[in-house]
């Protein structure tokens, strides 16, 4: 399955730099009884529907091509959203200053949910985030289950 996504990341990587774009996230899951190639994609000025469109219509000639998934499958591709997930160190340093909710997999003095403004990456590589006023925690990215931005009202 890795290689599936290994290859699949090959394949978009000229079709996503065509269009001025980056991939977001990737993933490859069993939903049911069908799977599912989900495709999220990003720009600094935003994503439009005709960006996802052209990539939906240039990876599924490509795939077809290439025929690398064995099974039935649907393919999605959109923007990761105003309350994106946060998964890689540039996703963390390019939101600084935003509001953000993580949850890591072992409670910290009895809490697994945490929310606080984001200061990035530390030179440790572990995500920073202001819970409080001048309360400053460090989480390591093997420890957080889920990082995503809050919409700020």
């Amino acid at each position: 399955m890795a290689d599936v996504v290994d290859h699949i990341r090959q394949l978009l990587d000229p079709i996503l730099a065509s269009l001025g774009l980056t991939l977001w996230d990737l993933e490859f899951q069993r939903q049911g009884p069908q799977w599912l190639l989900r495709i999220y994609i990003d720009r600094e000025s935003g994503v439009t529907l005709n960006d996802c469109e052209s990539v939906s219509r240039d990876l599924s000639a490509a795939l077809d091509v290439e025929d690398i998934i064995a099974h039935a499958y649907s393919l999605e591709v959109s923007s990761p959203g105003l309350d994106r997930t946060l998964s890689k160190p540039d996703h963390f340093t390019r939101f600084a200053g935003s509001t953000v909710k993580i949850k890591v997999f072992q409670p910290i003095d009895g809490q697994k949910v945490f929310r606080g403004r984001l200061l990035g990456i530390s030179e440790a590589g572990n995500v920073r985030v202001e819970i409080a006023a001048g309360t400053i925690m460090e989480f390591a990215l093997n420890a957080i289950t889920k990082a995503a931005l809050e919409i700020e009202l």
